[in-house]
């Protein structure tokens, strides 16, 4: 059908109605776990939003739109999605998604860019 895709989660400094914050459930995700994809048609501001949730209940945020319409069909139309956490980035975090029923592979580790210890201040020329 379609290979294994690598999604973003969007959305995360958005306040849960209830229940933890969604950037500290999201810390508590581990790669490989479990994650849940719903849809909500009902949602005021995209018919096709589908949101993320962790392994114990809680929101994650957003799977991003521009993949959400085709993501929401399919899940409609009763493909076996399953995904899973991929890794922890700077904004937020990625899922890995299958779309064949299997659970997704993770890619290998890819290191995280080295942050300086440091910033310059910028130099500006003399006037």
């Amino acid at each position: 059908m379609f290979p294994d895709t690598t999604l973003p989660i969007v959305g995360v400094d958005f306040p849960n109605k209830r229940g933890p914050a969604r950037r500290f459930e999201l810390a508590m995700c581990a790669p490989g776990e479990l994650v849940e994809l719903r849809r909500e048609p009902s949602n005021p501001y995209d018919e096709h939003a589908v949101a993320v949730f962790s392994i114990r209940g809680v929101q994650l945020g957003y799977i991003p739109s521009e993949r959400a319409v085709r993501i929401s069909r399919l899940i409609r139309e009763g493909a076996e999605v399953i995904s899973v956490f991929q890794s922890h980035t700077r904004t937020g975090g990625l899922i890995r998604v299958a779309f064949d029923g299997s659970i997704p592979d993770l890619p290998p580790d890819i290191p995280p860019e080295e942050e300086p210890d440091w910033w310059p201040d910028p130099e500006y020329p003399d006037e």
